[in-house]
């Protein structure tokens, strides 16, 4: 689980570098409606070769749900962010849902409770993800809500996947609540966003590696650890994707690197041990001496 992971931070993480290329060559509501578009179809293709049946009629609801809240808003929040303050920021302000998610695990979801260290670690990380992406808070406020809305709505997402759809098939749930989600992006795209694609054989690479494995693959690969891991654990994981893409920003896309973004990084990881790290007892009895968020 823990190689999977990481394997999943790493293909999330260069896809920063991806879609930085690819929203060179399309506007980018456009890239990211094609790219889903890609990976729902990729996902489609999958569930017929290997006769994946239907969801179950009372499961609908709540692939609706998921796919407008992970998919299609999260998608399009980030995007209208994107226009008005920095990629480091909306970064940030996306990958701030493992605070949102596990607060709302603690108070919805039996045995996923949030103790002081995880707190503890999930704001540490953030803090890292601030001074490794080098922002500034600049942008209105109302525009950098929009931003931090993003990791709310995907929160919700993931609270209702592990609430309501936690034992359905993940490569089933991934294909509905991405399809759908999809077509709300797409209808964004055709009625909001205007200029100009330029096709060739790297903008379909980008397209490609975007939806078949940043989309398809990855989000198969993402509701199976959180599947099978507590939300805390799970998500703050993931800080580690922006720090991947600042990584590949650096290789591939001459990024500059500051000491700041190294020393940010550590409190990443630092944060991600302290979530993650098993709690300590004492005595025979073995009493757990953290404490539980109240």
């Amino acid at each position: 689980m823990r190689f999977m992971t990481i394997f999943l931070c790493f293909i999330w993480g260069f896809n920063f570098v991806v879609m930085t290329l690819g929203n060179d060559a399309f506007p980018p509501g456009a890239f990211a409606a094609l790219r889903f578009l890609t990976g729902s179809v990729t996902l489609i293709a999958v569930c017929l070769l290997k006769r994946v049946p239907l969801p179950k009629k009372a499961d609908f609801k709540w692939l609706i749900l998921c796919g407008l809240f992970q998919t299609a808003y999260f998608n399009i929040a980030i995007q209208i962010s994107l226009n008005y303050i920095s990629a480091g920021l909306t970064s940030v302000l996306t990958y701030s849902m493992p605070l949102f998610l596990s607060i709302m695990a603690h108070y919805w979801l039996p045995n996923e409770r949030l103790t002081r260290k995880k707190l503890f670690g999930i704001i540490l990380g953030i803090v890292g993800l601030f001074m490794a992406m080098n922002v500034q808070l600049d942008g209105s406020f109302w525009i950098m809500l929009l931003g931090l809305s993003s990791a709310v709505s995907w929160a919700i997402a993931n609270l209702i996947f592990k609430s309501k759809l936690k034992y359905a098939n993940t490569v089933q749930f991934t294909t509905w609540q991405m399809t759908i989600g999809t077509v709300g992006l797409l209808l964004y795209t055709l009625l909001f966003e205007s200029g100009e694609a330029h096709w060739g054989v790297m903008p379909i690479v980008y397209i490609l590696f975007s939806g078949v494995i940043a989309s398809a693959l990855a989000f198969v690969m993402w509701n199976y650890v959180l599947q099978h891991t507590e939300a805390s654990k799970a998500s703050v994981s993931i800080l580690l994707v922006p720090i991947i893409g600042v990584i590949s920003g650096y290789l591939f896309l001459d990024e500059t690197f500051k000491l700041a973004t190294l020393f940010g990084m550590m409190l990443v990881l630092v944060g991600i041990w302290f979530v993650n790290s098993k709690p300590r007892y004492v005595n025979q009895g073995k009493i757990r001496v953290t404490e539980e968020v109240q």
